[in-house]
């Protein structure tokens, strides 16, 4: 189990508190998130990227995107229902008392169902590279010990295999070049025989009415998430040919879970990607 500490509110405001553009910040840090948050122990953290401090400050830096964003019904609402069902099939590749990365903390009650279903035998870690949202993780997770949050970059290898790696709606929010460095570094913490869970948008079917609205959604407030309706997941991967991959689509394709589950011996005929028949081949 990670040590931990507890969270200085003075500090993360000094990391969170950029100026977004039309004006300064003035929201205190909300009492849940600044009473002594426990914490894991760091030194220095990684400073935050340009990209989120430029597009994601609204929804993620600022104390009222917790107030705002983080219930079960405005995620809901976000994902048109399909919160519930997404988060389920997140949990269906969970064993009891497994050894599970959650890379980016998540709004919602996805992470306090994770711990519960991994349980006291097993273990939870999540890192976010944004202190106010490792504080939010480990106020939800308090009194479940087994699970804890830390500041991290999700780009960064964590040096350590795990029975699971998840990551939940982060890869529409990054860059192109951050999606390849995430999706390496969940390969690379997916143990023997382990497996990396991506859920994210995907490209949906020509005939799905919220099409033409996701796309002007994306092209609105979601710079990055286009990618995924050109291009599968597994091409972000610097070694593909280490895993069998599998894909899943929800709600006419506009959602997809994709698994990448670690080989237990060395590949002998090159680049091998599975797909399930849902993928509908897409590449």
């Amino acid at each position: 189990m990670l040590p931990r500490c507890h969270y200085d509110p003075a500090g993360a405001i000094a990391l969170i508190a950029t100026e977004p553009p039309g004006g300064a910040m003035t929201d205190a840090v909300p009492r849940p998130v600044a009473a002594a948050v426990a914490m894991p122990c760091s030194g220095t953290h990684d400073p935050l990227p340009d990209y989120l401090q430029r597009y994601y400050w609204w929804a993620y830096l600022r104390p009222a995107s917790l107030r705002v964003f983080d219930h079960r019904w405005v995620v809901s609402a976000i994902l048109w229902g399909q919160y519930r069902r997404l988060c389920d099939a997140a949990l269906a590749q969970i064993a009891s008392g497994a050894d599970v990365l959650q890379l980016a903390a998540v709004y919602g009650d996805l992470l306090p169902r994770l711990a519960r279903k991994i349980g006291p035998s097993g273990r939870l870690e999540i890192v976010d590279i944004a202190p106010i949202q490792a504080a939010n993780s480990n106020a939800k997770l308090a009194d479940m010990p087994w699970a804890n949050a830390r500041v991290a970059d999700a780009a960064a290898p964590t040096g350590f295999s795990h029975d699971t790696v998840l990551v939940f709606f982060l890869l529409h929010e990054l860059p192109d070049d951050r999606k390849a460095h995430v999706v390496d570094a969940a390969l690379a913490g997916t143990g023997p025989g382990g497996r990396a869970v991506f859920i994210d948008y995907a490209r949906p079917s020509r005939w799905h009415p919220l099409r033409p609205v996701m796309a002007a959604v994306f092209a609105l407030l979601e710079p990055f998430a286009m990618t995924l309706w050109r291009r599968e997941i597994a091409s972000f991967a610097s070694n593909p040919a280490e895993f069998d991959w599998s894909r899943r689509a929800f709600f006419g394709g506009l959602y997809q879970e994709t698994i990448a589950a670690r080989r237990r011996d060395p590949p002998t005929n090159g680049i091998d990607r599975q797909f399930t028949a849902e993928s509908g081949g897409r590449r």
